[in-house]
């Protein structure tokens, strides 16, 4: 399948002047200076027609912007004006660069980018809905988010985000778009009002540190891009048989994926059975450190799950289930220890797998003036360089979709076979 996609010069959209906005520079956290320079992607795709809608868009991005000014800004290193602090210091120049958007059109349906199957395609697809920086990582006077608006020959329409890292998590941006869609239908202001810097977070001990800068050995051969339903009337017999067994207690949708993936994947993948695995998963602990209503800068960490490959492939799911949630209820205590994983750094790519789920960050919930999306996915271009799933999201429909790439071409049948059986 190809997608030829007309795309207009890219324009540089600033905060509206309709309110002033602040200058100076805000301090990146421990928490963003781990993602600063690290592209992140979202896809939004739109069923039902905006009126004149790249330029309904463009004007509410502007009009946001002015709340959430920083993200007009520059990245800099150093103290900068009124920074202090040493010079390992990072920090957001407030200085209204502004940020790219770009109109785009294609004269194909949207119903063919919704979904799309295994093919070398698949990936260059959705690459054609986003703006990329012209890097593998965001240069210091890259845009901190560049948008792309595509409309589809049916009037649906994909929404298109890349931004730094280092500027905001999935929470956060999902936060900006939800602004965005307001602004668009008509509210003077956000309904939550934008909070950047909170000065209560803690610092990030060594620990956590560590796994954010977890080295793996390079893989050998490219990872496949499969795009997966795992249906909710499977999700919904594998939690009813977690709390029959553990004692009513409950199992949510995200530990019930997540072990399906990570079990068929080491069953696929086929490693000596005493060989250690990860599991690195993306938490998001807001709660945990009191952050502020409206803040919209990183507040995630990499939690970890190590095993062997015999013990997940070979055990019944609801064990697999069982030590992802331990590995949940260590966070908070995690958020305060010392202790270093050093040993971790020595795992291969291939025996890791990495997840980042999306189904609670607020993508979906976004409405730009005609419904909330059909569809929230991310694109391959920007998985991490590991085994990979992003985008843990219900349909409504048909289950949980999931954009992967977890196993090479020489384990996707199997992975796929294993999959099935959960179907």
């Amino acid at each position: 399948m190809s997608l030829v996609v007309r795309k207009s010069s890219p324009v540089v959209v600033r905060p509206s002047p309709e309110q002033v906005t602040m200058r100076g520079t805000i301090k990146l956290s421990s928490f963003d200076k781990s993602l600063n320079n690290v592209p992140e992607t979202s896809l939004l795709m739109f069923e039902h027609p905006i009126h004149n809608a790249a330029g309904t868009i463009q004007a509410a991005l502007s009009r946001a912007l002015a709340h959430y000014y920083p993200i007009a800004g520059r990245i800099i290193a150093g103290g900068g004006s009124g920074g202090g602090g040493g010079d390992d210091d990072v920090y957001i120049e407030c200085n209204n660069e502004g940020v790219t958007f770009v109109a785009a059109s294609t004269c194909q349906a949207l119903k063919e980018v919704i979904c799309f199957d295994r093919s070398p395609d698949a990936r260059k697809l959705l690459d054609e809905l986003v703006v990329h920086y012209p890097a593998t990582a965001c240069g210091p006077r890259d845009p901190l988010l560049m948008m792309q608006v595509t409309e589809f020959s049916c009037g649906g329409l994909v929404l298109g985000v890349t931004w730094n890292h280092g500027i905001a998590d999935g929470v956060g941006m999902a936060q900006l778009l939800q602004a965005v869609g307001e602004l668009a239908g008509g509210l003077p202001s956000p309904s939550v009002a934008p909070v950047r810097w909170d000065g209560s977070l803690p610092t990030l001990p060594p620990s956590v540190l560590d796994a954010e800068h977890l080295i793996l050995d390079p893989m050998n051969g490219d990872l496949a891009t499969l795009d997966i339903t795992i249906p909710l009337k499977s999700i919904d017999q594998i939690r009813t048989d977690f709390s029959g067994r553990f004692h009513g207690q409950p199992c949510t949708t995200f530990e019930a994926v997540l072990a399906v993936l990570w079990r068929c994947r080491t069953r696929a993948i086929r490693l000596d059975p005493e060989t250690p695995i990860l599991l690195m998963f993306v938490a998001d602990v807001r709660k945990h450190v009191g952050a502020k209503e409206g803040y919209y800068g990183n507040c995630i960490i990499d939690q970890l799950v190590v095993a062997t490959s015999s013990a997940v492939p070979d055990g019944d799911v609801k064990d697999v289930i069982m030590a992802i949630k331990h590995a949940k209820e260590q966070i908070p205590g995690g958020l305060r220890m010392t202790t270093g994983q050093h040993e971790l750094c020595k795992v291969p790519a291939y025996h890791a797998m990495m997840v980042s789920s999306w189904r609670n960050l607020g993508f979906d919930r976004v409405d730009l003036g005609s419904g909330r999306p059909a569809r929230v996915t991310t694109s391959g271009k920007h998985m991490p360089p590991a085994p990979s799933a992003q985008g843990f999201l219900s349909s409504g429909r048909d289950g949980v979709s999931v954009l992967s790439a977890l196993v090479t071409e020489e384990h996707t049948d199997a992975f796929l076979a294993e999959l099935a059986k959960f179907m």
